[in-house]
């Protein structure tokens, strides 16, 4: 299998802590999105969509969506629980991260980080609501060590991979002490 990623994404790494995790071979191929790479002919042939992550198979099938793909190479273990509700609320994690977390957690990272904005001058919206994710999260981890009681999930490995790095956008973990014991537990369980 290869993974084609770039490894400033924590969508991408995501995938790479995943098949780590698991044991899982693969050959990663390091995709800059600054550079355009996953825009170009090639790469677009196998993912029109133009985004890492993507993994393209032995038998030639590909997948992207970093959620679509751990859900897919973690089938069948411990990351997923085999109990249908607690299933589900791993599921409901996974979505919420995509929707209500990463727009902004993420988006804040990418515009301070990488294209050298001010945190002071990011958007009033995506700060606040960045904000409201990392006190759903502080919430949540303060009743229970992982996300889904059981044990680290998939719900664990897609929050963290933003999440551990929301300073880099300006949002001060300290406010947070809930998150970072989940943040250092997770990243234990998960060997990252």
């Amino acid at each position: 299998m290869r993974i084609f990623g770039d490894s400033i994404s924590g969508n991408c790494l995501k995938v790479k802590w995943t098949a780590d995790h698991l044991g899982i071979r693969y050959d990663w191929v390091e995709t800059n999105i600054l550079e355009g790479q996953s825009r170009t002919p090639d790469f677009l042939a196998m993912n029109p969509a133009g985004q890492v992550p993507t993994i393209l198979l032995d038998d030639g099938r590909t997948l992207a969506q970093s959620n679509a793909i751990i859900l897919y190479l973690a089938e069948g273990s411990a990351l997923v629980p085999k109990d249908a509700f607690a299933r589900a609320k791993m599921m409901e994690w996974l979505f919420w991260e995509q929707y209500s977390h990463e727009p902004y957690v993420a988006v804040a990272r990418f515009q301070v980080r990488y294209l050298g904005r001010s945190p002071t001058d990011l958007e009033a919206r995506i700060v606040e609501r960045g904000h409201a994710a990392l006190s759903r999260l502080d919430a949540a981890t303060a009743e229970n060590r992982f996300l889904v009681p059981g044990g680290v999930s998939l719900a664990d490995v897609a929050l963290i991979a933003y999440t551990r790095v929301a300073h880099e956008g300006g949002f001060d973990l300290d406010r947070y002490r809930h998150v970072r014991r989940w943040i250092a537990d997770t990243e234990a369980a998960l060997g990252i």
